[in-house]
């Protein structure tokens, strides 16, 4: 199973197909992923546990467990935890393109490109 840490937290990839690809991820107290978007996928968050700041384009609110936020092809995106527990949720990714140099950030607290 691929496992990443990242500088807001870490991820596990649980499935990767052609179709469509599934990662559970979890986000540290007062992190947050970059403001991106990607150009060849959609994705669904469904929260498991913790609450989550989701904020897609101009929508900023926060997601409880069992919560789910469909995320458009294009559309910016980010998550943040503003809590002192962590937030753990469930991405599935469908489109044509699953590869992390999909990501396209727009704005990030760590200075990645």
């Amino acid at each position: 199973m691929e496992h990443d840490i990242r500088p807001w937290g870490e991820y596990w990839v649980l499935e990767d197909e052609e179709s469509h690809k599934v990662k559970r991820i979890q986000v540290n107290p007062g992190g947050r992923l970059s403001l991106q978007y990607h150009h060849h996928r959609a994705e669904v968050w469904t929260i498991i546990s913790g609450i989550g700041t989701i904020t897609i384009n101009d929508d900023i609110r926060d997601y409880n467990e069992g919560n789910v936020a469909l995320i458009p092809q294009g559309a910016h995106h980010r998550i943040e935890n503003r809590t002192l527990q962590p937030v753990v949720f469930i991405e599935v990714q469908y489109g044509t393109y699953f590869g992390e140099d999909d990501i396209v950030r727009i704005e990030d607290d760590y200075d990645r490109k």
